[in-house]
């Protein structure tokens, strides 16, 4: 069975639903699913042995969050080029955080990227829950 793992970070929960959600598409795509909070991820060994890596945070000020800065500089150590790769994150006024995230993935770490970053002001806003579950059926098809 593919393996997939999901990274987050989050500040008010939201991107912490849509990652649940992107792992239900996921889990309908028959992939095991790992859901970890950028906190939990100490050492980039904790990377291995993954199919596909979708990593998400909140856009704040423009910005992603400090956490998933200091997750992506870990993630350049373990490896991923050629993995299937996927990227997200809630947004209030801009969406600059899981754009940034997409980018670095495919160009820094040469990922097997989807289609463009997944972007959503909530996931029970404007069909965000399905978008997030098709998000990641994308993602599991690649895959399998």
């Amino acid at each position: 069975m593919a393996k997939a793992l999901i990274v987050y970070s989050t500040r008010t929960g939201e991107t912490q639903k849509i990652a649940e959600l992107i792992a239900e598409g996921l889990r309908f795509s028959a992939v095991d699913v790992t859901l970890m909070e950028v906190k939990d991820v100490k050492k980039a060994a904790a990377l291995a042995g993954y199919d596909a890596y979708v990593f998400g945070a909140p856009t704040y000020h423009g910005e992603m969050t400090a956490g998933m800065k200091t997750f992506l500089f870990l993630a350049e150590k373990a490896e991923l080029a050629g993995k299937v790769g996927g990227a997200f994150g809630a947004f209030g006024w801009s969406g600059e955080a899981p754009e940034r995230i997409f980018e670095t993935m495919a160009r820094i770490f040469n990922m097997n990227m989807t289609e463009g970053p997944l972007m959503l002001k909530s996931a029970s806003l404007e069909g965000g829950m399905k978008m997030a579950q098709n998000y990641g059926r994308q993602i599991g098809q690649k895959i399998t």
